[in-house]
């Protein structure tokens, strides 16, 4: 490869760059840069960054025609997300505060009610794992403690267990353990020894 120093100092402004950067594929953009102004050929820059012929080719060359800031990746673009950030944040302020009457009884909130709260309030269309996702970003988790039904009564549930009638009763009978592992009953010792 035949890539010139664009400005003067580039190469040390990459070499830089290279001991500062943390990403892996950041890095390796600078080395292929700085290798192909060194004068290497592609086959040796793939070797030395241990990378395919078209990445090594495809940031020398962007390198080339824009400099050293032609290396720095752009963002990926993606699909737009189906609930902008102030809908998203409704919805876990809504699945924040519990269920209502519209929820069908239920003590709390799962991920198929989620799915189901954004099909109905929000119009769109998640699957299980797209809600739980979106619940984890938004810093929900799914470990919680054991739900309690908002209408229950402790004073109620206390006075049934005063009440309640004893189902089983403890063994007065002292049950001796074996120490053998076999489930014997064989005494200890009274093998016969061997001569």
């Amino acid at each position: 490869m035949h890539i010139q120093e664009r400005n003067e100092g580039d190469i040390v402004e990459l070499n830089r760059r290279i001991c500062r950067e943390r990403g892996a594929e950041q890095r390796d953009r600078y080395r292929a840069a700085v290798l192909a102004i060194q004068g290497l050929q592609t086959s040796e820059i793939q070797v030395r960054t241990h990378r395919s012929r078209g990445f090594v080719q495809r940031w020398a060359y962007a390198y080339r025609d824009h400099g050293i800031e032609g290396l720095i990746a752009q963002p990926r673009g993606g699909s737009q997300p189906k609930l902008s950030r102030e809908l998203q944040k409704q919805f876990v302020e809504r699945f924040k505060a519990g269920p209502t009457d519209r929820d069908g009884g239920v003590c709390r909130l799962g991920g198929k009610d989620g799915v189901r709260i954004l099909q109905e309030e929000f119009g769109v269309a998640y699957t299980l794992n797209a809600v739980y996702e979106l619940l984890h970003r938004n810093g929900l988790s799914c470990l919680r403690p054991r739900p309690r039904h908002r209408k229950s009564d402790p004073e109620a549930q206390k006075q049934w267990l005063e009440r309640a009638p004893l189902l089983s009763r403890k063994s007065s009978k002292n049950t001796r353990t074996s120490r053998s592992k076999s489930g014997s009953r064989t005494r200890r010792d009274s093998a016969s020894k061997g001569p």
